[in-house]
């Protein structure tokens, strides 16, 4: 099956979005995907976005760079900022474009909150006051946390049901937002529910069995330390990336970088690694079966790429 290079011919979606936890196989799907409709990839992935962390984030090989263009892979070193925010304003003007151009944005990456930052748009709600939150920083500190949860009660008992009692940044933001505004946050939210999302997306999730994702996830791991992730490690330690690894909460890295201090052994660095990364893929999976939009593709060993991108192009076509 080949889909003519006018990819979006009959089709109202603008962007084919592919999640799944990490080691799923979205990267795979998402190259055949963008070459069966002659685009390219908008790379929704927190780390990969990073510069010199190919190997520890399966970043796309130049081969399959050469094959589909990739957007936001390898573009900023490790020690620069970027947020979903930051994301959804660089990637929206990519999509637009081709779009324009008659073709379908093909989106792929685990980091949820990327994802849905480009296909909804971010909320953003009112603007903050440095004054008022290190205020209500200072009275956590003296009356407690729980105090704080009780005023948000009173003020936007929608929202706390949303939140745990002890998540401090988003109990100050919310408190933040009705002192500023004078509206709940949660009033803030279902305006902004209320808006149609700037793009017409499809979604779908590769769903392996549990044992079956877990055993890939290990076998990644074994790959990458094959790669030379090791060295890859210790270049960025060398050029004083530490601070930067630690920040951005890298997986693996934060491991390995612990052997080459000298805090653990190797074998402990490779088990914590498979551990934490099958952590990382359960909370993965959780964020994405909350979007009740996501067509899931059951997947297992025996099911091809090709098989799997005919199942997706059969979705496009049925789309209204």
């Amino acid at each position: 099956m080949n889909v003519a290079s006018d990819s979006r011919a009959g089709s109202a979606i603008d962007i084919l979005a592919v999640v799944g936890p990490t080691a799923s196989g979205k990267s795979s799907l998402a190259l055949s995907l963008a070459e069966r409709l002659n685009t390219e990839i908008i790379s929704a992935d927190s780390m990969q976005i990073y510069r010199g962390m190919e190997i520890g984030t399966a970043a796309p090989t130049p081969e399959e760079r050469a094959r589909v263009r990739h957007h936001f892979v390898g573009v900023i070193e490790p020690g620069q900022p970027f947020s979903a925010g930051a994301f959804q304003e660089q990637a929206t003007p990519v999509a637009r474009r081709l779009n324009a151009e008659g073709k379908i944005a093909v989106v792929a990456g685990g980091s949820g909150l990327y994802v849905r930052a480009l296909i909804d748009g971010l909320f953003r709600g009112p603007g903050g006051d440095r004054r008022i939150r290190e205020r209500l920083h200072r009275e956590a500190e003296t009356d407690g946390v729980p105090a704080l949860y009780a005023r948000l009660q009173d003020v936007d008992p929608a929202y706390a049901e949303q939140i745990l009692p002890g998540d401090l940044r988003r109990i100050v933001r919310a408190l933040e937002v009705y002192e500023v505004s004078g509206a709940p946050l949660s009033a803030w939210h279902a305006r902004h529910q209320e808006e149609p999302p700037p793009f017409r997306a499809l979604q779908v999730g590769l769903d392996w069995e549990r044992e079956q994702l877990y055993a890939r996830i290990d076998a990644r791991v074994d790959a990458m330390l094959a790669a030379g992730f090791v060295e890859e490690v210790r270049r960025l330690l060398a050029a004083g990336y530490e601070p930067a690894l630690h920040r951005i909460r890298s997986l693996g890295y934060r491991e390995m970088a612990g052997y080459l201090r000298g805090e653990m052994e190797y074998e402990q660095a490779v088990e914590a690694m498979k551990r934490n990364t099958r952590r990382f893929a359960r909370r993965q999976l959780s964020w994405f079966r909350n979007d009740e939009r996501i067509r899931w593709l059951p997947v297992d060993e025996n099911i091809s790429t090709d098989t799997l991108c005919d199942q997706v192009l059969g979705m496009l076509s049925e789309s209204p």
